[in-house]
């Protein structure tokens, strides 16, 4: 059955071989969605049961997106911030050490890192994503965090 709630917000990762290298054959792979209950951050494709992960609302503090500078564009990325402490959530990033996301991206704090997904192979929306967390968590920010 399809989805019928206009005010939600869902990104799919384009298809490719890695979804066929994944196990995930042809089914459209969610990157990112955020609803009612909080927030669906995807896995890598060829990754994307044991990557993904969910995030209720009231484990949010704010949803941030930021860059990584690397040699040629900025690498874009969104995660949500969570109170300190917060058990880590399974993600491409999940292994890296506070010293190895210091030395990606320094302007980003460790935790946010480890839970923020690469915009790659999919598009971000941020009228939508805004229109979204408005309707579903009124009080949770939307953040654009600046480039250092």
């Amino acid at each position: 059955m399809a989805d019928t709630n206009t005010t939600a917000y869902e990104a799919h990762f384009t298809r490719g071989p890695a979804q066929l290298i994944g196990g995930a054959g042809l089914k459209r792979l969610t990157a990112f969605r955020v609803d009612e209950t909080g927030v669906l951050l995807g896995g890598a494709p060829a990754r994307y049961r044991a990557q993904t992960a969910f995030v209720p609302w009231q484990d949010i503090t704010a949803v941030v997106t930021w860059q990584q500078r690397t040699a040629g564009q900025p690498l874009s990325y969104i995660g949500v911030q969570r109170p300190t402490g917060a058990p880590l959530l399974p993600g491409p990033n999940s292994a890296l050490t506070p010293e190895k996301t210091a030395k990606l991206a320094p302007h980003v704090d460790h935790q946010l890192f480890l839970a923020s997904r690469a915009v790659t192979l999919w598009k971000l929306d941020t009228e939508r994503l805004r229109a979204a967390v408005e309707t579903y968590a009124p009080g949770v920010p939307v953040l654009a965090h600046p480039q250092e």
